[in-house]
């Protein structure tokens, strides 16, 4: 049996702010790739433009240095802020708050593009079928290509989530103590890295496991109806 020295208590506590760190992130990205992708699947040039440079400009820079510009910038910008109003104190922010903001901006990118092919597979003559009879647009979009986008987009989606949750390792650079910055701060007691690497690597396995189901279920829920209908 694996001796932990003490810091299983630490390991656990580190594995679960990971788990929630990369929640945060998806539901953070959920809703910069659905507004990425309606700028970008917008009549307006403009609205297309944003779409784009967004991703573009995330997709183009590495994930680690998405989270320390959002991470010391948000702070540098704060500061700013608060200097322009009369506040001389220092303001740091919070690094659970930065974490999940960098990770679903970088999700977000990434999403944009699988929501922008999901909506764009919707068949078409169901949203003519829509507007022959009388339903608006915002009704057509929230009841008619949403839930079927959301169909299209959830393996997609579930990729990209597993590819998030180990990039959660990323923020232990801004000091949150997730699973990497607690095993690190194992390793730097006992000495003893593999262990504590080893037992990192078999927490991330097993979570990105429970994933991969729900993934699965997830699947089959929403295609319950499709395969009824084409059978």
């Amino acid at each position: 049996m694996i001796d932990l020295q003490g810091f299983g208590p630490q390991i656990a506590l580190g594995a679960w702010m990971t788990v929630q760190v990369a929640f945060g992130g998806l539901i953070v990205g959920l809703v910069f790739g659905l507004m990425g992708a309606a700028a970008k699947l917008s009549p307006y040039a403009v609205l297309r433009g944003m779409g784009q440079s967004y991703t573009t400009v995330v997709r183009g820079i590495p994930e680690i240095l998405v989270v320390l510009i959002v991470y010391f910038g948000g702070e540098d910008i704060v500061n700013r802020i608060a200097e322009s109003v009369g506040y001389n104190d220092y303001i740091e922010i919070n690094v659970f708050v930065a974490g999940v903001c960098a990770l679903g901006l970088s999700f977000g990118a990434y999403a944009t593009e699988v929501f922008r092919g999901a909506i764009q597979s919707v068949p078409v003559g169901q949203i003519e079928a829509a507007v022959a009879c009388g339903m608006h647009s915002h009704q057509i979009y929230w009841r008619i290509t949403l839930p079927q986008a959301m169909r299209l987009a959830i393996p997609g989606l579930g990729n990209l989530f597993q590819v998030l949750l180990k990039d959660t390792s990323l923020v232990s650079l801004i000091a949150l103590p997730e699973l990497m910055r607690t095993s690190q701060a194992a390793i730097q007691n006992t000495k003893e890295p593999f262990t504590f690497y080893f037992i990192a690597a078999l927490i991330y396995l097993g979570i990105t496991t429970v994933v991969l189901v729900g993934q699965i279920y997830a699947e089959r829920w929403a295609n319950r109806g499709v395969k009824r209908a084409s059978a």
